[in-house]
């Protein structure tokens, strides 16, 4: 997961939930890369904190990786790094919006893992990304509870900016960061937003349009230190990986 050279979360913002202090994705008003607490709503519902099994029933303390919903016909979809959940010892659930030791949204069981064959092969960190299922609860799919943004490839790197939300292991909340990405290589994206540490592997770079256009890992597993960031390019291997993880829906 993310390593870090240093622990900071002491200059975490809050900031007032306004348009003049919000920087929204697609360039909208607002700060860029100021690192704020996540203000709770349905749509950060979508984000959420990766959990051994063992911690479902008292989570508080216990999240190593974020991930978030994704649109998949079944609605059970979500989106992580790879080197979350590749040997995460025993079975995995996902707490969407979790705050605090509190699972608004309810605890759901990671049921299948998809690797792209990089990463599956020799963990290339060009393929630092998954995709995972979940199984429904009460008769209700995931999606149906919370949203989801779409998983979107072949977009251009800062084509517009994105907002990058993640669970620090330190926090009991989440944080939010907006800016514009950068080109790091050809495979490679990057984003210059304070204080995503350890945890953070796996959050989600949202763009305006709610399409899933990053996912914090990649280069270094996220980044060497916390102000700077990483996300595989989402292209032909990441729109494979989806086609996998949502074949069975096509066949069901």
């Amino acid at each position: 997961m993310k390593r870090i050279s240093r622990i900071s979360v002491t200059s975490v913002v809050v900031l007032a939930l306004t348009s003049a202090s919000v920087a929204a994705a697609d360039d909208g008003p607002g700060p860029l890369g100021v690192t704020a607490d996540t203000v709770a709503s349905r749509r950060s519902a979508r984000v959420g904190a990766l959990f051994g099994a063992d911690r479902a029933g008292r989570p508080a303390g216990g999240h190593f990786c974020t991930a978030s919903v994704v649109h998949s016909p079944r609605g059970d979809l979500i989106v992580t790094a790879a080197h979350c959940v590749d040997g995460a010892g025993g079975d995995l659930v996902f707490v969407p919006g979790y705050r605090d030791g509190r699972s608004p949204y309810g605890v759901w069981k990671v049921t299948r893992r998809f690797l792209p064959d990089g990463w599956a092969e020799g963990q290339d960190e060009d393929s630092d990304l998954a995709l995972a299922t979940v199984a429904g609860r009460d008769g209700r799919r995931l999606e149906d509870v919370v949203g989801a943004n779409r998983f979107a490839t072949g977009v251009a790197t800062g084509a517009t900016a994105v907002t990058v939300t993640g669970y620090p292991d330190s926090r009991e909340t989440p944080i939010s960061c907006t800016n514009r990405p950068t080109a790091h290589s050809r495979t490679q994206q990057r984003i210059d937003c304070p204080d995503f540490t350890g945890g953070t592997s796996g959050s989600p770079w949202v763009n305006g349009d709610a399409q899933v256009v990053g996912v914090l890992g990649g280069h270094e597993q996220g980044g060497a230190t916390a102000d700077t960031s990483y996300s595989v390019v989402l292209g032909r291997e990441a729109a494979e990986l989806y086609q996998d993880a949502t074949a069975g829906d096509r066949a069901g």
